[in-house]
């Protein structure tokens, strides 16, 4: 008995689930990775942030571009914005990890960038420190998460497979569009905090 052809979601199968697994993991790693640790001499790089915040907002326009496109029925507009938004998020994403590799974290509330939070510095944060935890964490979590979903729902369209595309993009694209913001919202709620 002869084995049907693989499809080509099925060809891509392993990569999506290794690239969904080793993304996050190597993102984990490297943020715990301090180049100085090792002998580098580098200068942080905080020109770093508000670029891939900028990238990030880029990412959700082309988001909301994309899906307008195709709800009007153009499919090439709509392919060139939804490569664009993949092509954002790595790039946002080397960013960040550079960024990260090259700078202390900076902690919500940090007034005078010591790294530590006395009493005053919490209570002038209150409880839009909550809040700012709240947005962090989903978006982190999320982050993680829409890795295979915009993997299969991509390479749903490029197998032509459009029904079943359109059926997950309607949950890929709010938690993508979800990432994209509270990417942008989180770097506006702790910049006031970065050292200069």
């Amino acid at each position: 008995m002869s084995k049907e052809p693989k499809t080509l979601e099925g060809k891509f199968k392993g990569s999506i689930i290794a690239v969904s697994i080793i993304i996050p993991v190597a993102v984990a790693v490297l943020f715990t990775v301090k180049l100085k640790d090792f002998g580098f001499d580098v200068e942080p790089l905080s020109f770093l942030p508000p670029i891939y915040a900028s990238i990030n907002a880029m990412t959700a326009l082309f988001l909301v571009m994309g899906v307008l496109a195709i709800k009007n029925g153009n499919r090439k507009v709509h392919e060139r914005m939804m490569t664009l938004s993949i092509a954002c998020s790595v790039i946002f994403l080397v960013m960040y990890v550079a960024y990260h590799m090259t700078a202390d974290s900076t902690k919500y509330g940090d007034i005078n960038h010591d790294g530590l939070l006395d009493a005053t510095e919490l209570a002038n944060a209150g409880s839009m420190r909550l809040v700012y935890f709240f947005i962090l964490i989903s978006h982190i979590v999320l982050s993680v998460a829409i890795i295979p979903l915009v993997l299969v729902t991509y390479v749903r369209a490029l197998a032509a497979h459009f029904d079943r595309h359109k059926k997950l993009a309607k949950i890929t694209f709010p938690i993508w569009l979800y990432v994209a913001v509270t990417g942008v919202l989180v770097y506006l709620m702790i910049s006031p905090y970065y050292a200069n």
